[in-house]
């Protein structure tokens, strides 16, 4: 894909995912000027001298002014207080989308803030990342074979889905569209809970007496299992509060199921365990196959 998409993009929270996104927009030539917003002044020109982003204000007002699209990738408790900062100081035309991990709440506080979804926001998703953050951690091919999902609604301007399809698709994404519930649903499944889990396990061999002696012999295994324990602790902790009525159903599943594992080794039934452990190491297989 060629051609400049959008002759003025601002990136209001310029980390891992939003300097990802401006650093592979930027070399495929989808973009103009970039201009970056976030309250803390010297990320924003650690951001200029990484090449990242044109120029910077902490005035989400002044950012946007004159941008023909505005991404919103901060944390997901950050979002609202954002929307309600550009409300009213967007350019006519201007495209908005955001990057949160949570659909439902992003909608929700849209509609509150505007008074309705505006035709021109398009909720998405990026379904990549790392166990980093910041806007040292962004590179351009953070994205590339990754899936992004959008979650247009009914309010949803077409043209303006797909002009954020475009771009996304430019940076080398498969993009997919879902309903917004369907969305928090499987990523509360498929991305909140291993977080949760992973977070929990480090929290609980930390508090252990012999906690020291536990991590000094962990294996392979456990640093692959727990590496994202190292995410952002404040972006997890707005997501599980901005999902909580699909997480919590899918970890009532999951504590239920470690219930069952629990009364197996409890009662010695070796054949429900192998019988467990290998239906679940099939599907595990079939997924990487």
């Amino acid at each position: 894909m060629s051609g400049v998409l959008f002759s003025r993009v601002c990136i209001v929270g310029v980390g891992l995912i939003g300097g990802s996104l401006a650093r592979a927009a930027r070399e495929r030539g989808l973009i103009g000027e970039v201009v970056g917003c976030s309250r803390n002044a010297g990320h924003l020109q650690r951001a200029v001298e990484l090449g990242v982003i044109d120029r910077y204000s902490t005035d989400l007002a002044e950012a946007v002014s004159g941008a023909d699209l505005v991404v919103i990738a901060t944390p997901l408790g950050a979002i609202r207080r954002v929307l309600e900062g550009i409300a009213g100081h967007l350019a006519e035309g201007a495209l908005i989308t955001d990057v949160g991990s949570a659909k439902g709440s992003v909608v929700r506080d849209a509609r509150e803030v505007f008074g309705g979804l505006p035709p021109i926001f398009v909720p998405g998703h990026p379904i990549a990342g790392t166990e980093n953050s910041g806007v040292e951690a962004s590179f351009p091919e953070l994205f590339r074979e990754r899936r992004v999902i959008l979650t247009p609604v009914e309010e949803t301007d077409p043209a303006a889905t797909a002009r954020v399809r475009a771009l996304w698709e430019g940076v080398g994404a498969e993009v997919v569209e879902m309903s917004v519930e369907h969305h928090d649903e499987v990523l509360a499944a498929t991305s909140h809970l291993p977080h949760v889990v992973a977070f929990s396990l480090v929290d609980t061999l930390a508090r252990l007496n012999d906690r020291v002696e536990i991590f000094r012999y962990a294996a392979g295994g456990f640093r692959d299992f727990t590496r994202i324990a190292s995410s952002d602790p404040v972006m997890w902790r707005d997501i599980c509060l901005a999902n909580r009525e699909a997480l919590l159903k899918i970890l009532d599943d999951f504590r239920a199921d470690l219930d069952r594992v629990r009364s197996a080794i409890e009662r010695g039934d070796g054949e429900w365990l192998r019988d467990t452990f290998a239906a679940a190491k099939r599907a595990r297989d079939d997924y990487s196959a």
